[in-house]
Formats: C-alpha cells, structure tokens, sequence
C-alpha cells in the first residue's frame, strides 16, 4: 500500500516536468500527503495535459457516499479490469500523480520504521493513477483520484509488499485515450531498483496532521 508521499515541488517545476498550463488555483506543499487530502492530478483533456485538484481516495461515480474513498486509495494492477470500482476509469480516466517521494514502513519487532523512496534521476515523478467524478448529495461534483500499486523491486521489497507504479518515460502513454487493455496493463510494472534512494525518516510522519520538510531528513 502507498499511503503516503511527498508533493512539494513548484508550479514552475510542475510546468516543466509534465508540460502543463499553470492553474487558477493555490498550490500547496506537501510532505506528508495523505488520503481524502486535495492533490495536484495530471489528466489529459482535450488532447492536452491539464494539471486539476483532486481528493485521495476513488469514489466510484455509483457510490452512495463518500466512505468509499478510505478503502480505494490504492488500485492493484493485478484487478483493475475486474473490480466494478477501478475497470471503467481504467478504460477511459487514467491519470497520472505527480510525487517527489513517497513512504513505507518496515517491522523491527512492535515498532513500525517509516522509510522514505525516491528517485536517482528524477527529482518530480509520476506514480500511475484513475480518477472518478462523483455527485455528493448536495449535487455537487467531487473528483477523486487513487494510485495504482504493483508487485515491489528488490530495493522495495526489503520495506514492504507493495509499491506504487512510477510511470518513467511511460507517462505519456499511460494518459492517451486509447482501448488497448493489454498496453496500458504493461505499463504498471515495478520501478528499476537500481534508480531509487531510501532512508529511514522521522516517526513524526505518522501522524497525518504534521506537514514540514523535516518529515523527509535522514535519521540513524
């Protein structure tokens, strides 16, 4: 699972990274991202790259409410053309996540060790996602984003089970509205190993409501 992740990079450096319009709204640093939070999300409209904000955590557009978010922050490659809340934003709304880093915790006995991964060549990345828009009650529209996770490269593994796809020079392809299951499926592999970094972080990163960049120094 990726539960958290670092998106704390510019509107210039967004800008330059991805090829997008700035926006007309406020960007805010995060070290600390978490779910149900408003994120920078990268669709393509209109044949070009349009930068929105979106919650973390998919609700499907049938969903009867909002608690759907908390159980779909993450979409397994391996099911996504299966289960009933991923396969039509898999068909039609894939997105991409622009991410500095992101978070995992490994065991040592009872303590949950947070570590932070990055990349050697790429300081701004994009992890694979869908998106969904979702009328509230009150008739209003939400739209809401989840990261598609995939089996961990060697360098992951060590930390956890899961990681999250990191598109590379995919990225572009993964955006394309096109009805080629099978190329878009081949995209969502791991990450190579050898072009990551990690480090042990603060514990203070547990907590979802502390948001500074001390979160992502190197401790030990």
């Amino acid at each position: 699972m990726c539960g958290r992740y670092g998106m704390f990079s510019t509107f210039a450096e967004i800008k330059d990274r991805f090829r997008v319009k700035i926006p007309d709204f406020e960007l805010r640093t995060h070290y600390n991202a978490a779910p149900s939070q408003l994120l920078p999300v990268i669709i393509e409209h209109d044949q070009e790259h349009e930068l929105k904000l979106m919650q973390w955590g998919l609700i499907p557009s049938w969903a009867k409410d909002a608690s759907f978010q908390y159980k779909t922050i993450n979409a397994r490659a391996e099911t996504i053309t299966e289960l009933a809340s991923y396969k039509n934003a898999f068909k039609s709304r894939r997105c991409i996540i622009p991410a500095n880093g992101f978070y995992e915790w490994v065991r040592d006995g009872k303590i949950k060790i947070p570590m932070y991964f990055t990349l050697k060549s790429e300081p701004i990345f994009a992890f694979a996602g869908l998106w969904d828009s979702w009328k509230n009650p009150l008739g209003q529209t939400v739209e809401t984003f989840t990261i598609v996770t995939t089996e961990p490269n060697e360098l992951v593994s060590k930390v956890h089970d899961r990681m999250p796809v990191i598109l590379g020079e995919n990225e572009n392809e993964w955006l394309t509205n096109g009805n080629d299951k099978d190329f878009y499926l081949s995209l969502l592999k791991p990450y190579p190993a050898d072009d990551m970094n990690v480090w042990q972080v603060s514990q203070l990163v547990n907590k979802s409501s502390y948001d500074s960049p001390e979160l992502i120094e190197k401790v030990n």
